[in-house]
């Protein structure tokens, strides 16, 4: 078996080069990888030259000092000789069952504001009954084609894009948070197959690296004009804590707040009476 990295620019096969990519990622030198591992920078040396096969423990030991993703663990442990120890299988395998039961019981408790579940790249993978009744207040989601992404959601112009407010302080925050969440805090190949997907659409402002949110909140809220009224909504997203399985490290859950009273007051009239309604 040969190891393989989502990564751009990251080598394939050679423990020594993907070592080597992390370490240079994270910063840290030979000695600083050391010193926080509990291994001999001699040993180091060796393992990126590839004058030495290290143990699995040294390989984990490395991998758990640089942060490296559980996906790129299982990467690292094929480029040594090693199987993979984190399962990789879907987030809605039967070893998932606890997670995804948690999952559900906090999206059904998030009514009737939306809760949506999410993977590494964004793609909607469950959702509360509130979050597709708010989006069909603006567009016929139905006549959207699948997978459901929710960055391709805002940013398309024949999404929700024409109802979104401030859109230039907007679509930045959203770019810089696909920067800040990404898994490992590294943008992997899909993800930034996700960036140039999204740059490409017409309006984005080239400069969101660069931008700074005003100050005025706390957060940059997510605006969406209903009927000349803007509704302006925060989002708390949660992770899986101490993941040991790939799926449940990459989910990502999004709960939608008002970011204001009137926009609370707002949300009740319009959809809690539509879904007593249904």
């Amino acid at each position: 078996m040969t190891a393989t990295s989502a990564y751009p620019k990251v080598p394939t096969g050679e423990l020594g080069d993907l070592l080597r990519y992390w370490r240079d990622v994270r910063g840290v030198s030979q000695l600083d990888l050391s010193l926080e591992a509990g291994v001999s920078q001699r040993q180091i040396s060796f393992i990126e030259s590839g004058r030495s096969v290290p143990s699995r423990h040294t390989v984990l030991a490395l991998a758990q000092t640089l942060d490296v993703p559980l996906r790129e663990r299982n990467a690292l442990l094929l480029a040594a000789g090693y199987a993979p120890v984190y399962s990789e299988a879907p987030w809605n395998a039967q070893e998932m069952h606890s997670v995804v039961r948690a999952l559900e019981r906090v999206v059904r408790q998030h009514e009737p504001f939306p809760a949506i579940v999410m993977d590494r790249n964004w793609n909607v993978l469950m959702t509360n009954d509130a979050a597709p009744r708010f989006f069909n207040h603006f567009i016929d989601m139905a006549a959207r084609q699948g997978p459901r992404n929710m960055l391709h959601l805002i940013f398309d112009p024949q999404g929700m894009r024409p109802f979104v407010a401030d859109w230039d302080n907007v679509s930045r925050s959203l770019l810089q948070r696909v920067h800040r969440e990404s898994v490992g805090h590294v943008i992997d190949g899909d993800t930034k197959a996700l960036l140039d997907a999204l740059l490409a659409y017409p309006g984005v402002p080239r400069d969101w690296k660069t931008y700074h949110a005003p100050s005025a909140m706390p957060v940059v809220p997510l605006g969406f004009i209903s009927e000349g009224v803007v509704l302006r909504y925060f989002s708390m997203v949660t992770s899986v804590g101490a993941p040991q399985n790939v799926a449940a490290q990459e989910l990502r859950l999004e709960c939608m707040f008002p970011a204001d009273d009137a926009t609370e007051a707002r949300h009740q009239q319009l959809f809690t009476v539509d879904s007593k309604e249904r």
